[in-house]
């Protein structure tokens, strides 16, 4: 089943709600950065709110999100637009540790709670928006929950999950939702939805089971309206052609000296693990075009 998301609305439009599958995107991330098991949950949940957050977006607009908490894992980077593609990557890929004593993989060691989440938005302006908040938990769906009531005053309930083959470290399962309360919200559709959410299953297990975005809306919406159904895609912005670019800002001078003293180059991009490589002669045709 193709990746996707969804953008609905449901009580009468006092909520708006995101669900996506993310099961395709979060293994080809994994995949390309040799992740751990518990990397591998840890980027995979950033990653899904954060391809959730960027539905919350227009046009060319687009958002990064840093989660540093002070664990081993390191920094999460994820970004994502509104069309649906994302990317993330962690400072290290290798940590896993044993199951928490919930049965569950254990990401709020590897992620650390001593330090803050961090959101930027490219909404086009002179300026881009910049928010924050500390990290509470390091589970994930409770920092993004806290971030959103206190960066953005927006009343919410995010749920993110991985389920990682623990035999060949693959990705079985990956998704999320985020629901938001809207100004003037009756205090019984609250109600409603706290009820709800408190007797929801693990999100890994729902999509695991085959449920659809679509699906894990109605277990708290009863009947939500959807409003706009997006793929989602594992894109990275990096390109031989901005590569080159990169190299020619270097100027001739620094050019001349890397050919004279190394006679090659490789440029890693650290979101999708793609690796540009340019002999003598590739350097010196550039070295021309300047």
């Amino acid at each position: 089943m193709s990746d996707y998301l969804i953008r609905a609305t449901g009580y009468n439009g006092h909520v708006r709600a995101f669900a996506a599958r993310t099961t395709g995107i979060v293994e080809e991330m994994r995949r390309r950065h040799d992740m751990w098991n518990t990397a591998t949950a840890a980027a995979g949940r950033t990653l899904t709110v954060t391809l959730m957050m960027g539905a919350m977006l227009k046009g060319d607009e687009r958002l990064s999100v840093k989660v540093k908490g002070g664990g081993p894992i390191g920094q999460i980077i994820a970004e994502a637009n509104a069309h649906g593609e994302g990317i993330a990557y962690v400072t290290n890929p290798h940590v896993h540790f044993e199951l928490n004593d919930k049965g569950k993989l254990d990401v709020a060691r590897a992620v650390g709670t001593d330090g803050f989440l961090y959101v930027v938005k490219d909404l086009g302006m002179k300026e881009p928006y910049r928010g924050s908040s500390p990290i509470v938990s390091g589970e994930i769906g409770e920092d993004f929950t806290y971030y959103f009531v206190t960066s953005e005053q927006t009343p919410s309930a995010v749920g993110v999950g991985v389920l990682v083959n623990p035999e060949d470290r693959s990705v079985l399962a990956a998704g999320g939702f985020i629901l938001q309360l809207l100004p003037g919200t009756p205090d019984e559709v609250v109600s409603r939805i706290e009820e709800r959410l408190g007797q929801l299953p693990q999100v890994s297990r729902m999509i695991g089971e085959g449920l659809t975005p679509e699906q894990i809306l109605e277990r708290v919406l009863d009947e939500p309206k959807i409003l706009s159904r997006t793929d989602i895609q594992f894109r990275c912005t990096c390109s031989p052609e901005k590569v080159s670019q990169a190299l020619v800002s270097l100027g001739k001078e620094e050019m001349t000296a890397l050919i004279e003293e190394k006679g090659e180059a490789e440029v890693h991009c650290h979101f999708c693990n793609e690796r540009y490589h340019y002999d003598k002669a590739a350097l010196e045709e550039i070295m021309q075009e300047m």
